[in-house]
């Protein structure tokens, strides 16, 4: 809550492997978890929370050296569920390199069970994670949790700082804009 200002709401948190991420539509609709530790808040409600399209998101990241880094954008909603959780993003600042806005804005939402990604197979489960996939990704932060700086798409990754090294905690955030 103190961040950068506070007024913080998360809607996405990756601590640790104790919480798997792959998971169906349904429970990524509802969301699942606990908001202290690994916890996605649910599409319906950052829908509710971001419909009147007046929140910016914050993404802070962790490597497994301790290194941290964030991403800002001014704006950010998603759609509702007719929608496919559409997710628009924009307004890049920070010091982790905008891993969303050329790759993932105006994408559905998909899962494990429900794909309306750009690719020829599904994203979700080529890569073990649900996410705003186009032809797959350049963000993957719902991916399958490493327990190591290892390398590889599947993993939680933000390729525009630190290429496909997995992440060991990752944190979505809004808030309204001032």
């Amino acid at each position: 809550m103190t961040t950068d200002g506070g007024g913080w709401t998360t809607i996405q948190k990756r601590e640790d492997g104790y919480l798997d991420f792959y998971r169906t539509w349904n429970e990524y609709k509802e969301g699942f978890g606990n908001v202290s530790k690994n916890y996605w808040l649910g599409n319906d409600a950052i829908y509710e929370l971001t419909k009147n399209k007046d929140q910016e998101l914050r993404v802070e990241q962790q490597r497994f050296n301790g290194v941290k880094a964030y991403a800002l954008y001014s704006t950010f909603y998603v759609g509702n569920e007719d929608s496919k959780y559409k997710l628009t993003v924009s307004g890049y600042s920070g010091t982790a390199g905008d891993g969303l806005t050329s790759f993932h804005n105006g994408m559905k939402f998909t899962t494990k069970d429900q794909d309306n990604d750009n690719y020829g197979s599904n994203c979700a489960t080529d890569f073990h994670g649900a996410w705003w996939y186009s032809t797959c990704h350049q963000s993957n932060l719902n991916g399958q949790y490493a327990q190591s700086g290892v390398s590889g798409p599947r993993y939680p990754v933000w390729h525009h700082w630190k290429g496909w090294e997995a992440l060991k905690q990752t944190v979505m955030m809004i808030r309204h804009k001032n």
